[in-house]
């Protein structure tokens, strides 16, 4: 008898830590289904992911086939959905193949920059004195310039491609990660059990891993989500200039600037991967508005 009550006190934190973990979940998802921006949102992203997992199976042509017997079909025509290009390639195709890329680029830059720019906050908020000082203005120079010219600039310097537009993104978007959590971490400077761990003796490594970084994760996470439809519509429209993503790797951007010839004639060669470029856009900032407030205490007033 004491052995089955020893055994049922030792297992009932785990079960009431996996039923906090269930109730977590559940509660996130009612939410999220209460609210139909963050629906929407989701639905999209779960199909970007999709599509950029499984795409080269589901493509149904080869996206760098050029029949040029097929060239600018219009839409719905000889078993093309979306029409063929200026060298009989088909729109979907691409399309579909273009979304591997472009959540590629928008997730790794969002890791690459906030993982910096992360860093960065914390020290700058942190230790405060001339490290703020100069980290600080180096953030205000590189702010001062527009971001698309800085990763223009930038992908001149270190030429295009997949990398190099990724490194490019990152490079011009790890201030705003920086300027964001050096705020937040000054405000965690003041709360009463910071105060209370640097009178206790705590040191300064246990503080900023133990009690300020945690702290940071929501605001990263609503960051993150809200930059990636950014990061996505910069890599569209660095390669749309021709300084990102190469022919004939498909990406909406050179998509874009490869029917910007035919925009008269054969109107669906911008205007499909257009619309592509807009809905990743909306369903990755829908999904972050809801994000920032349901996850953001000051707007839900606590």
């Amino acid at each position: 008898m004491s052995a089955n009550l020893e055994k049922a006190f030792h297992n009932e934190p785990a079960a009431k830590i996996k039923s906090k973990k269930e109730s977590s979940i559940y509660r996130f998802f009612a939410n999220l289904f209460r609210s139909w921006t963050g629906t929407l949102g989701f639905i999209i992203i779960l199909g970007l992911l999709f599509i950029s997992i499984f795409g080269p199976w589901i493509t149904p042509y080869d996206p760098l086939y050029a029949d040029f017997s097929k060239k600018l079909l219009p839409p719905m025509t000889d078993g093309h959905l979306l029409g063929t290009d200026q060298l009989g390639r088909d729109i979907l195709s691409r399309i579909i193949v273009g979304a591997r890329v472009s959540v590629i680029i928008g997730v790794l830059t969002v890791v690459i920059a906030g993982i910096f720019g992360t860093v960065v906050g914390i020290i700058s908020g942190y230790f405060r004195g001339w490290v703020d000082v100069v980290l600080m203005r180096i953030v205000d120079v590189q702010l001062s310039f527009p971001f698309i010219l800085l990763v223009l600039v930038i992908n001149a310097i270190i030429g295009a491609g997949l990398r190099n537009i990724i490194i490019s993104l990152a490079i011009g978007g790890w201030v705003i990660f920086a300027r964001m959590i050096r705020s937040e971490v000054l405000a965690l400077r003041e709360k009463e059990f910071i105060t209370a761990c640097v009178a206790t003796g705590v040191s300064r490594f246990e503080i900023l891993f133990r009690h300020i970084l945690p702290n940071l994760f929501t605001p990263l996470i609503i960051l993150a989500s809200l930059q990636i439809g950014t990061f996505i519509i910069a890599e569209a429209s660095v390669s749309f200039l021709g300084f990102g993503v190469q022919p004939p790797e498909p990406a909406w951007g050179n998509m874009l600037n490869e029917g910007k010839d035919y925009i008269f004639s054969s109107w669906w060669l911008i205007t499909f991967p257009g619309i592509a470029i807009i809905i990743a856009a909306l369903g990755v900032n829908l999904f972050g508005d809801w994000l920032r407030d349901t996850l953001d205490p000051e707007l839900k007033g606590e």
